[in-house]
């Protein structure tokens, strides 16, 4: 397994994961869900701001995981493995942990989440650069 899809994996565990810290703030706060709470949604600000965060950290994560997993399928399929989409890969993994445990965290010194937010997409342009560039040398002349 290349690093590229190594970094993916983890990132899609991470994904898996990342629910957890919210639905045990739900559970701790509320209790297990009733029957009711499927037809009526338990309105979040119902929950400590901890919570909450948690809930929007794992959103953020979503929001940001399928620009990166195509990306990194896509340079799989193409063949494109260098150590610049390997770098923008555990770049873009170790600023998502960051940036779950400092919006977890709640974290709010010189912008860290906004900071560490931005990072992770840096590398995921980074990754859209090489493949681009890759399929642009391995493209035939026209």
């Amino acid at each position: 397994m290349t690093t590229e899809l190594t970094y993916l994996f983890l990132s899609a565990l991470l994904l898996n994961l990342a629910w957890i810290p919210h639905i045990i703030g739900q559970v701790s706060t509320k209790g297990l869900l009733q029957p009711d709470d499927y037809t009526n949604l338990r309105e979040q600000s119902q929950f400590p701001a901890w919570v909450r965060r948690a809930n929007r950290a794992h959103i953020n994560l979503v929001e940001q995981f399928g620009a990166f997993a195509a990306l990194i399928l896509v340079a799989h399929v193409l063949g494109i493995s260098t150590g610049t989409t390997a770098a923008a890969a555990a770049v873009f993994f170790w600023a998502r942990i960051a940036h779950f445990v400092v919006f977890l965290a709640g974290i709010r010194v010189l912008m860290a989440r906004t900071v560490i937010f931005t990072i992770a997409w840096a590398a995921i342009m980074v990754l859209a650069w090489a493949v681009w560039q890759g399929t642009d040398a391995a493209s035939p002349p026209a």
